[in-house]
C-alpha cells in the first residue's frame, strides 16, 4: 500500500470566496429554468436521433418510426415533446405530416454536441 500515489481532491483546502466577484456573477446570472427544459428535452436518445435524422432531411412521421426502427405512436409522442421545445416543426401535405427541424439554432445545437462529444 505504500506505493499507492495520493488521490487529487478537487475543492479547496479552505472555505474563502471573493465577495465583490460572487456578487458580480450573481447579478449576471440570468434564469436557466427555459434552458434547462430544453437540455431536459434533448437528454433522451431517441429525441437526438429524430433530430438527428431532421438535419438530414425532412421526414414523415411513418420514415422516422421506421429510421428509429419504432411504433409510429412512439416516434408521435417525441415529436410532441420536440415541438413543445420548439425543435421541430411540422407541415401536413395531404393524409401525411412531415417534420423538420424549427430553424437553424437547432441544427446548429445538433452540430455544437456533436462537435463537444467528438463526433464532429
Amino acid at each position: 500500500m505504500a506505493d499507492e500515489k495520493p488521490v487529487e481532491v478537487d475543492v479547496c483546502d479552505v472555505v474563502c470566496f471573493d465577495q465583490q466577484k460572487v456578487n458580480r456573477i450573481k447579478r449576471q446570472v440570468p434564469s436557466m429554468t427555459d434552458l434547462a427544459g430544453l437540455f431536459k428535452v434533448l437528454a433522451d436518445a431517441t429525441r437526438a436521433k429524430i433530430l438527428y435524422a431532421l438535419s438530414q432531411e425532412e421526414l414523415c412521421v411513418c420514415d422516422l418510426s421506421a429510421v428509429l426502427g419504432t411504433s409510429i405512436s412512439n416516434a408521435s409522442h417525441h415529436l410532441r415533446l420536440l415541438r413543445a421545445a420548439r425543435l421541430v416543426k411540422f407541415h401536413r401535405a395531404g393524409k401525411q405530416v412531415f417534420y423538420s427541424l424549427d430553424d437553424d439554432h437547432v441544427l446548429r445545437l445538433i452540430r455544437e454536441g456533436f462537435d463537444h462529444v467528438g463526433h464532429g
